[in-house]
This record gives structure tokens, C-alpha cells and sequence, in this order.
């Protein structure tokens, strides 16, 4: 595939976003926003037109004298999105406008490595391109389940993703795509989901929480990812809860996510169910052979003693770790999203008490603290927002 046409300046890019994020304009409706005189519109849009970026749409309603042009994106234009978790991956493709054309996923082990998981992945995009959704591939997003350099477009050190470190993600997709790529951790993707589509489009300033196999933060200043120095912020489950906690997968002791990730999660369900203390959770274990969040979940819908404290044990680790970030961040909102987050209203309810009651008042008087509302979709449309970013910038 050849490489796809970027904007040459920042009109043309500012342009194009407006186009993405607010939907087909007249031309004179975006002369009013981009504050450009009505000849370097021309020219900016026209030359916009000859890149196959956008394209006219029919005439506008008159505003008093000759009636304006509509412009769209150009309908061809299409991202894709490998959202790759700890036991999944998620691939779409979008539009320039970021609505999702077609989404397939299967369940995968990350710690199968890179190779691995990679391949299935380009396998499933395969799926969709059989479909006949995918004409060109404009650009790429990626999120993993870990530590990423965002500059050098790799994981560094993961610690639930064994033979992924330092590999070439970026490249090796980029090299088999022929398109810009770019990689991320999955959490800071869901944030831009959510600030694209979801419950944050009207907040700046906001902190998304995953919790799954393992539990990340994404945190979104003045409307962008805040990565830190090298790409490590957000890692809050590896913040240390308590000394003599259970051993974690990053090799400390005591770590949020060693209360309650999805492995913690599911061995303190077995050591319920195997006591005799949950005799629900013993049900689901021999009808399963294995216990996970949806399965604590049920027994707690169902009356468990032992599945509803272990609900609110993992929401007051949480509400306790979320406390101190609120309090030093400030957040408009706090979205709680990821596969243990299922759990529902039960796990929401004790981190809002804990967090209300912890944080300062001022920082919590008009705090919303939410369940997300996109599911599996926040991630792959965060990672064409993520890309879409990147191609509608100047070149």
C-alpha cells in the first residue's frame, strides 16, 4: 500500500479536524471557525481536495446570497485499530470520522509474545479487508497491555507481556501496513475513546481508570494524553497499597494490582469457593473449571456474603489509590472502565465512598465518578483517534 496523503500546513490540518470531530460544514461555516479569508480557503480546501482528503457534498442552505459548498472527508479515508489486552485483541476500522465500519475480536494470550499475537492480529484485519472495508489503510493505532515508549513505539519492561520488550511494534506493523503507525498503552487509548465518543467529550481535564488483568490510569490534560517523560504515567497498579500485601507480577510486594487484577481477583473467588465460605462461587467453580470477574459478580447479584466483600475489598484498595490521585489532580471526572469493572454498581459504589471521604471536598464537591459507557469500543476507537491525530497534523 502506498502512503497516504497528509496535510501541508496547520490550516489544512485544523481543517480536517473540525471536518472529523464536527461533521460536514459549508464553506463559509468553517471560514467562520478557521478565520481564513474566503480566497485562502479556497486554496487551502482545493488543495485538500487534491490530496483525496476531502470532497465536495452538495450546497448549503443560502445565508442571504449565493449558497456555499458543503465539505466532507473524503468518504475512502480509513484507520485501523489493534487494541491488544492481556487475554484479547480487539481490531476495527474506521472512517476519517472515526465511526467504527466493521470491529472483530478474539480471545488471545498476550503472553504468547510479540510474534505471536501481532500475526493474529494482521490476521483479523484480514477478515475485515475480505469484507471490502478497507481500500487503503491511512494510518494505525496500537495499544498493549504495558509500559510503552511512545517514541520509539515499543513496550519497555512489561510486566505481563513475557517476550514483548523492546520490540519493534511500530516498524514491524508500519513495515507490513505501509502506513503511519503508532503505539500506545491500551489505558491511555480508552481515554481518548472516551473523550472521542464517549462520556469525557465535554471535559478537558479527566482521569480513566481501567481495571482488568492488570489496572492503569489514562490521564487527559486540557484535552491530550499526559504521558510523563518517558511514557510511564498512569501505571497507578503498581502503586504500593500495603507492605505485607501478596507478591505482584511486577515483582513487588503489595501492589494495587495484586489486590485486585484480574489474577487477584480470580485467586481470592477460588480460595472462597474451595473454603467452603462461598458456596456460590463453589458452584460456579466446578461449572467452570475457573473463576472469573463476571463469575463474582453473579454470585454477588445473587446474595454471596463472601463475592460482595470481595467487591468492596477491591473497591476500597482502589477508592484508596484514587483518593490521593484525585486530590493531587483535580479531575472534572473519573471514568472506571476494563473487564473487572463489570462488576458494576457494586465495585462503583465503594470506590466513590472511599474517594469522597478520603479527597479533599474542594476536589470532590462536582466530581462525577462513572462507569464507562463504551465497553470494548473505547479502545479501538481511542486508537483511531490516536492515529487520526497524527495523520490530520501538518507534515
Amino acid at each position: 500500500m502506498r502512503m497516504s496523503a497528509r496535510p501541508q500546513n496547520v490550516h489544512q490540518a485544523r481543517l480536517l479536524r473540525l471536518l472529523r470531530d464536527e461533521g460536514p460544514r459549508s464553506r463559509a461555516e468553517l471560514g467562520d471557525v478557521v478565520r481564513l479569508s474566503r480566497s485562502k480557503l479556497a486554496v487551502e480546501l482545493d488543495r485538500l481536495v487534491e490530496l483525496g482528503l476531502v470532497e465536495g457534498a452538495g450546497l448549503a442552505a443560502s445565508r442571504g446570497g449565493r449558497r456555499s459548498g458543503i465539505v466532507r472527508l473524503s468518504p475512502r479515508l480509513r484507520f485501523v485499530a489493534f487494541d491488544i489486552g492481556a487475554t484479547s485483541i480487539d481490531v476495527a476500522v474506521t472512517d476519517g470520522a472515526l465511526e467504527v465500519l466493521g470491529h472483530v475480536s478474539e480471545r488471545c494470550d498476550v503472553r504468547q509474545g510479540a510474534t505471536v499475537v501481532l500475526e493474529r492480529a494482521l490476521d483479523l484485519l484480514g477478515k475485515l479487508r475480505d469484507e471490502g472495508l478497507i481500500p487503503q489503510v491511512h494510518g494505525t493505532g496500537i495499544g498493549v497491555p504495558g509500559p510503552v515508549s511512545f517514541r520509539d513505539g515499543m513496550p519497555v519492561v512489561p510486566p505481563i507481556m513475557p517476550g514483548w520488550d523492546r520490540f519493534p511494534v511500530r516498524d514491524a506493523i508500519g513495515q507490513e501496513l505501509g502506513c503511519p503507525v503508532l503505539v500506545d498503552n491500551d489505558v491511555n487509548l480508552m481515554a481518548l475513546g472516551e473523550l472521542h465518543a464517549g462520556l469525557a467529550r465535554s471535559v478537558d481535564d479527566f482521569l480513566l481508570v481501567k481495571i482488568g488483568t492488570g489496572i492503569g490510569c489514562g490521564i487527559v490534560v486540557d484535552g491530550a494524553i499526559y504521558r510523563g517523560v518517558s511514557g510511564s504515567a498512569g501505571d497507578i497498579g503498581h502503586i504500593r497499597v500495603d507492605d505485607d500485601g501478596p507478591t505482584c507480577a511486577c515483582g513487588n510486594a503489595g501492589c494495587l494490582e495484586a489486590f485486585f487484577g484480574g489474577a487477584a481477583l480470580a485467586r481470592d473467588a477460588e480460595a472462597a469457593a474451595r473454603s467452603g465460605r462461598s458456596p456460590a462461587l463453589a458452584a460456579l467453580l466446578e461449572a467452570h473449571g475457573e473463576l472469573a470477574a463476571e463469575h463474582v459478580g453473579e454470585a454477588a447479584a445473587a446474595g454471596d456474603p463472601s463475592a460482595v466483600q470481595i467487591i468492596r475489598e477491591g473497591g476500597r484498595h482502589v477508592g484508596q489509590v484514587l483518593a490521593g490521585l484525585v486530590s493531587f489532580f483535580n479531575p472534572g471526572l473519573v471514568i472506571i472502565a476494563g473487564g473487572v469493572a463489570g462488576l458494576g454498581h457494586a465495585l462503583l459504589a465503594e470506590i466513590r465512598s472511599v474517594v469522597y471521604r478520603r479527597s479533599a471536598p474542594l476536589a470532590t464537591g462536582n466530581l462525577p465518578i462513572v462507569l464507562s459507557e463504551l465497553a470494548g469500543a473505547a479502545g479501538v476507537v481511542g486508537g483511531a483517534r490516536l492515529i487520526s491525530d497524527h495523520v490530520f497534523s501538518a507534515s
